[in-house]
């Protein structure tokens, strides 16, 4: 939901079926601009499949690669390039010039990303984009939930009707946040990222990056997430993804509450996310429930009871099993 904003800035990616047992949800929560959240839809997810750790079931460290790497691509030619196609600021000439290139409409072949590198090549006036984007994302292989987090987007699971964060909203005011910012060379004014910025981790923000000193993990603010790992149980009934215009209206306890409530009467997930947004919105422009707003939904079915009567027998094959990701019901 747009909301009272004048643009929408917001992203998201919604693969239940990533690779064959593995799903991936994302949210993007944009500032400055939409480009980054955008880049981070269409890119994130498939760097994270791309990396070697990924394929050896380390998913911790793919992530964190697949982050970092956002600001790498989203530097020199064509990410310039990109950037300017999903802004819609790329001129007609270089457009046609664009499409000689690569076309960022036809989808992109495992060759073409290995491949990117070949083509990034520095940019003498482009070093990166000033805008940037929160993310939050979540992989579910199994039982195996990991979910990796930059910015104040949260991810949180209810267990039973209890709220647990999977992430950690990072402002600028938490003592591990404030020392790096420090380090770095950066200050905090009125609670905000030199007087700027009120997150302390983000993709892009190319200019809170420039310490040639520091490597991409210390830098006044960083793409580099914190990330958590947990097994999911029977307990487990469905795992939020929001971004902080769904967090400054509702804590997460109340927003787990809210959504228990609807389940109820409504089967439809992307039905209770509407409500959730029309609960958030401020009745007019000024305070909070103005932002834009963005959320995913995921509910996770409870394990097929395989106990068969006689006569069923022949019937148990189709059952699915409880560690197939069709375990999931998915909505934005």
């Amino acid at each position: 939901m747009q909301g009272w904003r004048a643009t929408m800035e917001d992203a998201d990616a919604a693969y239940p079926d990533l690779d064959c047992s593995t799903s991936f949800f994302g949210v993007y929560d944009g500032h400055g601009g939409k480009v980054v959240s955008k880049f981070c839809a269409k890119y994130l997810h498939q760097q994270v499949l791309k990396h070697e750790a990924y394929v050896a079931g380390d998913f911790g460290t793919s992530l964190k690669k697949a982050f970092l790497r956002m600001d790498e691509m989203m530097c020199g030619q064509r990410g310039w390039r990109e950037l300017a196609i999903l802004g819609d600021k790329m001129d007609k000439f270089s457009g046609m010039i664009e499409g000689l290139i690569w076309s960022p409409k036809g989808g992109e072949t495992k060759d073409r990303l290995d491949n990117w590198p070949l083509e990034e090549g520095p940019h003498s006036d482009f070093h990166g984009p000033n805008a940037g984007s929160t993310a939050c994302v979540a992989i579910i292989r199994n039982n195996q939930l990991v979910v990796a987090n930059a910015g104040d987007s949260r991810c949180v699971i209810s267990k039973n009707g209890q709220a647990y964060n999977m992430s950690k909203d990072h402002k600028p005011d938490l003592e591990v946040e404030k020392e790096r910012i420090l380090n770095a060379g950066g200050f905090i004014q009125y609670g905000r990222v030199n007087g700027s910025l009120n997150l302390a981790r983000a993709i892009g923000d190319a200019e809170f990056k420039q310490n040639k000193f520091m490597p991409a993990e210390k830098q006044i603010v960083t793409a580099y997430p914190d990330v958590t790992t947990v097994e999911l149980c029977d307990d487990d009934e469905f795992l939020v993804l929001a971004c902080d215009g769904i967090w400054d209206c509702m804590s997460s306890q109340q927003l787990v509450d809210f959504v228990r409530e609807h389940l109820k009467t409504e089967s439809k997930l992307s039905v209770i996310c509407e409500r959730v947004f029309d609960r958030c919105l401020a009745p007019s422009a000024g305070g909070e429930g103005c932002d834009n707003m963005t959320m995913i939904l995921v509910q996770f079915k409870k394990p097929v009871d395989l106990k068969v009567h006689a006569g069923e027998q022949s019937s148990l094959s189709d059952q699915p099993s409880e560690n197939e990701t069709d375990n999931i019901l998915v909505d934005t």
